[in-house]
């Protein structure tokens, strides 16, 4: 028997699936997979079954309620928190940007993307990023600068974000939205772009998608611990390029959320053997978590030490313990250098430990299918400056119904109905 059967199912299941679906599904690691596509080692026959069992299954757009998927794409990746929400609820990522080569490593580890993947946004041609029903972007918050021009004065004009966003991260997503006109985007940053340069940064953000751009914006700042065990305030800024009704009423945000011991490795026999992290980071013979872990003494002592020196002062700086039953601070990227945002209580008398990368990625929601194949630090630096994923999935799930909306109203004039969930 030829290869080509098998090569022509592999070609059908990447029009509904990812690498990493279909990787799982077969047994196989996500770089043989790769492999198999681009001709470099042939598809097994003996694949043709489970292939054929893959096709014969429900996609994830297919069974979402609605049963349309839309096209999104990826800015400020990182390891494509936001992405998952969005798939979940059927989106389709066509195009992802992400500069740093260790977050694309774990991102192309998980999503096996054969779509176009781009460094650096700042020179991409808006004109050659794919059309998309939405746009997705985590940008980073830099200073704006006005450049001499009145909010006044730029109103009206048809590109007037240059003068008052040139030079920041967010005028990429600017140019893209002016150039392409998704039917919706969703933005994620830090809780203190509010409030930053005294509220004029969110001005002009508001001013450029509002003003300029014209769409029907909304914004929330959320708090992840709602979703994990985990104080995490995050602002999300929504738009729709028509009112469809959105509402922020319509999220559903569990009163009481999850508490660290759900997260944590479990040393009762009960933690799942995870076959991509083997034994990094748990010892399942010995059912402890690995001792590397553990603080040093010296490090320990250190920041005792440190945390004393300002109680002393009157100052609230210092290590923040967690327990079981505790809900802890922010990851941050710096967690790799002492982990002292987040010490894992190990019993009395016992020094502390930090959470490993698979607790981290627990902590920010992310299954435990998702892999790491970076070193323990830049996964913490990639978790810490990710988002709560089940954050993003619950506002995903308010907005797709919209985003349908809009697609159906554009492909055939169904009219946009004023309240979606009412």
């Amino acid at each position: 028997m030829t290869h080509a059967q098998p090569l022509e199912l592999l070609k059908q299941a990447r029009n509904r699936f990812t690498q990493r679906q279909i990787a799982d599904h077969v047994g196989k690691d996500i770089k043989t997979v790769r492999r198999w596509e681009k001709g470099e080692t042939p598809c097994p026959a003996m694949l043709e079954p489970a292939l054929r069992d893959l096709l014969q299954q429900p996609t994830a757009a297919a069974t979402t309620e609605g049963g349309n998927s839309f096209r999104f794409i990826d800015l400020f990746a990182g390891i494509g928190g936001i992405r998952m929400g969005f798939e979940a609820h059927g989106g389709e990522c066509v195009f992802t940007s992400e500069w740093n080569d260790f977050s694309k490593k774990t991102y192309l580890e998980n999503y096996g993307d054969n779509h176009p993947f781009v460094g650096d946004i700042v020179p991409y041609p808006a004109e050659d990023v794919p059309d998309h029903d939405v746009l997705l972007g985590g940008f980073p918050c830099q200073p704006f600068s006005i450049a001499g021009v009145s909010k006044k004065n730029s109103l009206g004009r048809p590109h007037g974000f240059e003068c008052t966003t040139q030079g920041t991260l967010f005028f990429d997503v600017a140019r893209i939205i002016a150039t392409k006109r998704p039917k919706a985007f969703l933005l994620e940053n830090v809780k203190n772009l509010l409030s930053h340069d005294k509220g004029h940064t969110f001005d002009v953000i508001l001013q450029t998608l509002r003003d300029e751009l014209g769409y029907d914006v909304h914004y929330k700042i959320i708090d992840g611990q709602h979703f994990t065990p985990q104080h995490r305030e995050r602002i999300i800024i929504v738009g729709f390029r028509e009112n469809t009704g959105f509402s922020w009423d319509d999220l559903m945000l569990p009163k009481e959320g999850p508490r660290l011991a759900s997260i944590l490795h479990k040393t009762d026999g009960t933690e799942p053997l995870i076959p991509w992290d083997g034994e990094r980071f748990f010892d399942h013979g010995k059912r402890v978590v690995q001792p590397r872990y553990t603080l040093t003494p010296n490090l320990w002592a250190y920041l005792q030490a440190y945390a004393e020196k300002h109680r002393a002062a009157g100052n609230g700086f210092g290590f923040g313990m967690a327990y079981p039953d505790s809900v802890t601070r922010t990851l941050s990227a710096r967690y790799h250098k002492d982990g002292s945002e987040i010490l894992v209580w190990q019993g009395k008398n016992k020094r502390p430990r930090r959470l490993t990368p698979r607790e981290c990625a627990r902590l920010m929601g992310f299954p435990d299918t998702f892999r790491i194949p970076v070193s323990d630090t830049q996964a913490y630096r990639q978790f810490g400056n990710s988002v709560v994923m089940p954050v993003m999935q619950e506002v995903a799930r308010i907005m797709a119904p919209h985003i349908r909306a809009l697609v159906a109203h554009e492909q055939d004039g169904t009219p946009l109905p004023l309240r979606l969930f009412a």
